[in-house]
């Protein structure tokens, strides 16, 4: 689903990389979690992934589509919700979300059944015509996960996708995630919170200073020890 070879990134003149030679896979039907400390390249990898950033060097693929060859083609496979849920103030929920149906050219009896499923499931089908701007955090979180899922990409690129979340809507959030790869789709999310990660990943990358540093499963993480923590291991790993 995602083919990343040889990808760096470096945002000045010093040489330093935000993402040093990154190579890995992301394979359809498994939920992958992306770790690492802040600044460790997390967000400029996911950036890069969906095609806001443009690598120094090196490719990433998405379902076969060159990102950077063939956008277009590309990002139609892709549900992205970023770390900070910026989002237009001046308009309302259901707006938005037409607006986003446009851009992905969902067709309208489908559309309205997807919004109609997101807006209860999240409890805004009431907000759904006040302006984005009188929402919460959390309701304007929501709002951008609707809209990121409503052309039912094959792949969802979540950055802290449960930040400001409560936690019934973070639940079913995590279940909206198992139930899409079990169909044979993907998701590549980043998390702070471990514990999430541990039980919820089929596999595991962590990135500290650009370079990623371990990757596998938890099995694989933990090298035998089938008692140690992904907390733990994530420790050992970033302090060394």
């Amino acid at each position: 689903m995602i083919n990343i070879k040889g990808v760096s990134k470096s945002y000045n003149k010093s040489g330093i990389k935000a993402v040093d030679n990154l190579n890995f896979h992301v394979r359809p039907g498994e939920i992958f979690g992306f770790l690492g400390p802040n600044g460790a390249g997390k967000t400029t990898t996911i950036k890069m992934i969906v095609g806001l950033l443009n690598p120094d060097e090196g490719s990433i693929t998405i379902k076969g589509f060159d990102n950077q060859k063939q956008p277009i083609e590309a990002k139609r496979n892709i549900g992205y919700v970023p770390d900070n849920p910026e989002v237009y103030d001046r308009i309302t929920g259901i707006e938005y979300l037409n607006f986003l149906g446009d851009v992905y050219q969902v067709p309208p009896d489908i559309r309205k059944e997807r919004i109609r499923y997101f807006l209860e499931m999240f409890d805004l089908t009431d907000a759904a015509s006040d302006l984005i701007k009188s929402y919460s955090h959390g309701m304007k979180q929501k709002i951008i996960i609707t809209g990121a899922l409503l052309h039912d990409p094959a792949l969802w690129v979540l950055d802290e996708p449960m930040v400001g979340l409560d936690p019934k809507s973070s639940h079913l959030l995590k279940e909206l995630m198992r139930k899409h790869c079990e169909k044979g789709n993907t998701v590549f999310f980043s998390t702070h919170i471990l514990e999430v990660a541990e039980k919820l990943c089929d596999r595991i990358g962590i990135i500290h200073k650009g370079k990623l540093i371990a990757i596998g499963t938890m099995e694989e993480l933990r090298k035998g020890d089938n008692i140690e923590s992904l907390e733990n291991i994530f420790l050992e790993l970033t302090e060394q």
